[in-house]
């Protein structure tokens, strides 16, 4: 399998699994908060999401000022540092990030057991460190730009 097919069928389940979520009203980009949040104790910095998320903090603004006002983060002063914000999950954000991840790994669970082999099923769940291992590699400094707009070489 080449990389391309690799990629292509890594991004085909991505897509389907987000189609498994819950019926709710927020975006992925904040369902994506949420999960950041969430994965990285219950509290982080809007800098270190910001970066998670690979986007600038003002980015973030639009999305965080929602999920406040619907009581799923909160925002305080870090007691170790006043001049740096924590951005905190709430017990209902908490409670609605759980119920997306058990709607898609029910959905998973069923798809695999009803579409692969145990063999297939094996070999996935050897696959799923190496699969970590590629998402932890660093950033490539050498990507190609594709920002120009004005079609010259």
């Amino acid at each position: 399998m080449s990389a391309t097919e690799l990629r292509e069928a890594m991004l085909a389940l991505t897509r389907r699994l987000r189609r498994q979520r819950p019926q709710h009203y927020l975006t992925p980009s904040q369902m994506q908060i949420l999960g950041d949040v969430e994965r990285s104790g219950g509290s982080s910095a809007p800098v270190d999401l910001a970066a998670l998320q690979g986007v600038r903090i003002q980015s973030l603004t639009s999305n965080l000022n929602t999920l406040e006002a619907e009581d799923l983060v909160t925002r305080s002063p870090d007691v170790n540092d006043r001049r740096r914000l924590l951005i905190r999950i709430t017990d209902k954000g908490t409670s609605l990030v759980a119920a997306d991840r058990l709607q898609r790994d029910r959905w998973l669970a069923d798809a695999m057991s009803s579409e692969l082999t145990p063999l297939e099923c094996d070999v996935l769940h050897l696959a799923a460190p190496i699969l970590w291992k590629l998402a932890r590699t660093p950033e490539s400094t050498d990507a190609v730009d594709l920002s120009d707009r004005s079609g010259g070489t």
